[in-house]
């Protein structure tokens, strides 16, 4: 073989391994989300207090103090547990959520004033959580099968190295349109921010996280979530305190009649 047709033969294997090999913006999107699940795997469970704070457009706010729970699942979505302790309006109150992979998740509504369990439907997932920014959707755990993802480019927040991805939810019953979110490559895919689209395709809200602290060195856990809703004005922040891990939590601990028992 001539030189220059043993050149053109290992170019063109090189352009054939290329091809063959290259990711698609979907594939690549995809990969991301797959790495940052795989990065926070193994907390088992969680325990969190947390105070949130509403305001409105004209700036005029309300606090709120409550506690989360988290069991861990790999065959399925984790569950969750929600419950205020203040102010004494909604002091009781709380919320159970079933995430699911694939379907839509479970969730449930404790109201200490009727002392009945209301299931929340998939039609009103989208609403306000407890007249908060964030949707009862945007309770449920972040699963790899709940979107489908587009890789869009590398950016930068704060100064770190961001991963930004499209991912559009499964559920056609999802109030959001998609949501982009941008993962820190730097610090193990961790979320710094999400932007949220209405099914109409204009952005609706802007979720910031901050005052990340690893724990077990492993696990990335924010200190605040901000959301503002850039269509009404009003904003929610959410202050994290005293996280613990591995609390001995078994899935048990997170039925309806858990829900019950939580609030009193």
């Amino acid at each position: 073989m001539k030189l220059t047709d043993k050149i053109s033969f290992v170019l063109l294997t090189i352009l054939v391994y290329s091809h063959t090999t290259a990711q698609s913006p979907e594939q690549k999107g995809l990969e991301v989300a797959e790495k940052a699940i795989k990065a926070d795997e193994g907390f088992v469970s969680s325990e969190v207090e947390l105070k949130m704070i509403l305001r409105n457009k004209q700036g005029q706010e309300s606090e709120r103090f409550l506690e989360n729970k988290t069991f861990e699942l790999t065959e399925d979505g984790d569950k969750s547990m929600v419950v205020f302790n203040s102010p004494k309006d909604v002091k009781g109150t709380a919320t159970l959520t079933f995430t699911h992979k694939v379907g839509s998740d479970d969730q449930w509504l404790y109201l200490p004033s009727i002392k009945r369990v209301k299931r929340i439907s998939s039609s009103n997932k989208s609403g306000p959580f407890m007249g908060s920014e964030f949707a009862y959707e945007d309770l449920s755990s972040d699963e790899v099968e709940k979107y489908t993802y587009k890789y869009v480019e590398e950016s930068t927040v704060n100064g770190d190295p961001v991963a930004v991805v499209e991912q559009y939810p499964v559920d056609p019953k999802s109030g959001y349109k998609k949501r982009v979110a941008f993962y820190n490559l730097d610090k193990d895919y961790r979320m710094e921010k999400i932007e949220f689209y209405d099914r109409k395709g204009a952005k609706l809200k802007t979720l910031t996280y901050s005052g990340y602290k690893k724990y077990l060195s492993k696990h990335w856990r924010a200190d605040k979530f901000y959301m503002v809703n850039h269509q009404t004005g009003k904003e929610t922040e959410l202050y994290f305190s005293n996280y613990s891990f591995k609390t001995g939590l078994a899935e048990s601990d997170f039925s309806q009649n858990a829900l019950i028992r939580a609030s009193r």
